[in-house]
């Protein structure tokens, strides 16, 4: 299967047909205000969406490639913003994508989706329904959406992750970040899509068997 693309037809979305208002915001009916976690590249909305939600102020990182990277003290408090360090090929931590290391190397490395850890389903009365405690809202705008606003929020001096703009890049991030919703779907985490803050949020429509990693 080829890597799907932020607006690729290879990442198939459908509405969410339920939908209510929280704190002014569309989200899914049976999401709980508590379970809300945003994600996505640097510069698609997730401090915007975070605060329309009322949501918890401070930006959260998880390394994916850690086991029990669920449990963390950083997502105690919810909704909020939160970016994931992605697991690469010859690399023993998780990068983030606005880190200097990620920047400088990008173009040659390649996400081992293998080592994404996925939370343990519940099997006991007891135990944990860890695949139920988050409902991820990824914000995938098209990537020139995202270079205008990054070029916008520049000129005011803002964020120094600015400072560098590659739409090359940019494209490179929505893809991994779209490549993650697409894993984290398949392996039944709670999975929502939004290209623009105002959208409504899209489920992925994927008839594949579940899968523990991507091609």
């Amino acid at each position: 299967m080829d890597n799907p693309k932020a607006g690729d037809s290879s990442l198939q979305l459908a509405p969410v047909e339920a939908l209510v208002r929280k704190r002014g915001v569309l989200v899914a009916q049976d999401v709980r205000y508590n379970q809300i976690l945003v994600t996505g590249p640097p510069g698609s909305g997730k401090s915007t969406l975070v605060r329309r939600l009322g949501g918890w102020p401070e930006e959260g990182y998880i390394d994916l490639s850690m086991d029990g990277w669920w449990s963390a003290r950083s997502l105690a408090l919810r909704p909020r913003e939160v970016h994931f360090g992605l697991p690469f090929v010859g690399r023993k931590a998780g990068l983030s994508l606005f880190g200097d290391e990620w920047a400088e190397a990008w173009r040659s490395l390649e996400l081992d989706p293998a080592r994404i850890r996925i939370p343990p389903v519940k099997r006991h009365l007891l135990s944990a329904d860890w695949h139920n405690r988050f409902a991820f809202e990824f914000l995938l705008p098209p990537p020139d959406a995202i270079v205008r606003y990054r070029q916008d929020r520049a000129r005011r001096g803002t964020h120094p992750i600015d400072e560098r703009i590659d739409p090359d890049q940019i494209a490179a991030q929505i893809a991994l970040y779209t490549r993650v919703a697409l894993h984290f779907h398949r392996q039944g985490m709670i999975v929502h899509i939004r290209e623009r803050l105002e959208d409504p949020p899209q489920r992925i429509e994927d008839h594949g068997a579940t899968e523990t990693h991507l091609p």
